[in-house]
């Protein structure tokens, strides 16, 4: 086999690929609550022709093939090849009609959750959630080679080479030191001003703010699109077609603003890999963890940044058409590091938010490794933030029913959000060393920023290794003590703590 035939093959699964990610996109955007079973339909034989594909004749002459001749290969075929032959590996032996069934559960799935959220009930998607686990068990009899637990064998689809046992350390590291910080601040703190953030800005105001602020982040419009839904979430097309969604809430500028910020991240990540790439699985992010360390170096590193909103905030005054023009850049950017227990992941601020990954961690780890009954679920989710965060969903919608990942059974996805906030933190402290972040975040020209971050992560997509990449950025592994300083350096000054 020639290395064309192999990448032509490679590009027809990326055109699959490709129709999948619009026709996910539009049911998440614009299609009409009826044609869900349609859309299912539609979504799960195109899925099927793409498992085929991947696991099919062509692919297995190519392993064959390109595992005896490596030095046939370019240096794309390489990287390609390497990622090619994980997947197959993994799921060669997947009966086809189980990936077919499991891409309709999760159709449905979402479904479920939907009409489950609009009632707020989690009996509405036990069902469809059940399945979703049933099947995942099934996949991971298959899937399963080396690793210690089954747990473990989802992480390491999202985050290569991640353990529960790496996790478990790590987020004890994390957890107490959060746990600390949170009680010098309840202590010795002085809580900022906060009553002005539930004023009304209409969504168009926020929305002309926001998007130039994307843009000045590096978000290339021209290649890329915004739009509203339920959940969040950015989705790479193509090269040229990166698209982002959003919520809004008028009486809370920070949930729409911060949203896109963090859209924006993985959106710029995704338009800046190397175009080399184009149409292999080189050319996507490395890892979730890695996607989100650009989406959270956005919203929870420059978003936490005085400098950044210094320069911001006169704009944001002008937009609001002066509903903050008696509200001074000081108490503006003091309200927006508040810090208080709450019951939504997304709206959690950044010194809290780790603890709500942690507790989806422990649900996941329990779900896959320790056989809980689904109907304990809402339960256990409920009693885990009453004992990290002292309070109590008093519905399913604030509780279990929240996040879309479960139906979509995205099961080991949720670690990749703290995994993504502690490489950003790493990130930021190695970025320091090349530039003077706050100089720039203060000028018109964010742009050294964003190139540093192609330079380092962007540009290698997932030819690079997720710990390898941030050994070759920062000169060091994955080092929790990075987020803890800084979550230190910035909730101190607001909280005026001396240290």
């Amino acid at each position: 086999m020639k290395e064309q035939e192999f990448l032509a093959e490679l590009k027809e699964m990326d055109m699959l690929q490709q129709t999948l990610g619009i026709l996910e996109w539009d049911t998440q955007t614009g299609m009409p609550e009826e044609a869900s079973d349609y859309r299912g339909e539609v979504s799960s034989y195109l899925y099927g022709q793409y498992f085929a594909k991947k696991v099919g004749p062509k692919m297995t002459e190519a392993i064959d093939y390109f595992t005896q001749h490596p030095k046939e290969l370019s240096e794309v075929g390489k990287a390609a090849f390497s990622l090619i032959k994980e997947e197959y590996d993994r799921e060669q032996a997947v009966p086809n009609a189980l990936m077919v069934e499991y891409s309709q559960a999760t159709s449905n799935a979402h479904h479920a959750w939907q009409k489950a959220r609009q009632a707020k009930d989690f009996s509405l998607f036990y069902e469809a959630l059940k399945e979703n686990i049933r099947l995942t068990k099934e996949l991971i009899s298959y899937w399963k080679k080396e690793e210690k637990t089954d747990y473990d064998v989802l992480l390491n689809i999202y985050e290569p080479n991640m353990t529960t046992d790496i996790l478990d350390d790590v987020f004890s590291t994390v957890r107490e030191g959060i746990i600390a910080l949170r009680q010098k601040i309840v202590e010795q703190g002085i809580s900022p001003r906060t009553d002005f953030l539930n004023r009304k800005m209409p969504k168009q105001q926020q929305y002309q703010f926001i998007i130039k602020v994307i843009q000045d982040l590096g978000f290339d419009l021209n290649r890329g699109r915004v739009d509203d839904t339920i959940h969040p979430f950015a989705t790479g097309i193509n090269h040229q077609d990166v698209r982002l969604t959003n919520r809004w809430n008028e009486a809370d500028l920070t949930m729409g603003i911060m949203g896109l910020i963090h859209e924006a991240g993985h959106g710029i990540y995704e338009q800046n890999i190397a175009e080399k790439f184009e149409h292999t699985p080189a050319h996507e992010g490395a890892s979730m963890g890695i996607h989100e360390s650009q989406s959270l170096f956005n919203e929870l590193v420059i978003g936490s940044r005085k400098s950044f909103w210094q320069k911001q905030y006169p704009y944001l005054q002008e937009c609001a058409q002066g509903t903050f023009d008696d509200i001074s850049f000081e108490d503006f950017y003091a309200s927006l590091k508040q810090t208080q227990a709450s019951l939504i992941r997304i709206e959690a601020d950044s010194l809290t938010y780790i603890l709500h990954i942690i507790i989806r961690y422990e649900v996941e780890k329990m779900i896959f490794n320790e056989e809980v009954a689904v109907e304990e679920l809402p339960r256990i989710w409920n009693d885990k933030y009453e004992q990290y965060l002292g309070i109590r969903p008093k519905d399913d919608l604030e509780g279990i029913l929240q996040d879309v990942h479960w139906s979509a059974a995205e099961f080991g996805y949720f670690p990749s959000y703290a995994l993504g906030y502690m490489y950003a933190c790493q990130l930021y402290y190695a970025m320091k060393k090349d530039l003077d972040v706050d100089e720039v975040l203060s000028s018109s020209d964010y742009s050294p920023i964003r190139q540093w971050l192609t330079q380092n992560i962007h540009q290698y997509g997932a030819s690079k290794k997720p710990h390898q990449l941030i050994y070759d950025a920062t000169g060091e592994k994955l080092n929790p003590q990075y987020l803890l300083d800084y979550l230190q350096e910035i909730y101190f000054s607001v909280y005026q703590i001396n240290e």
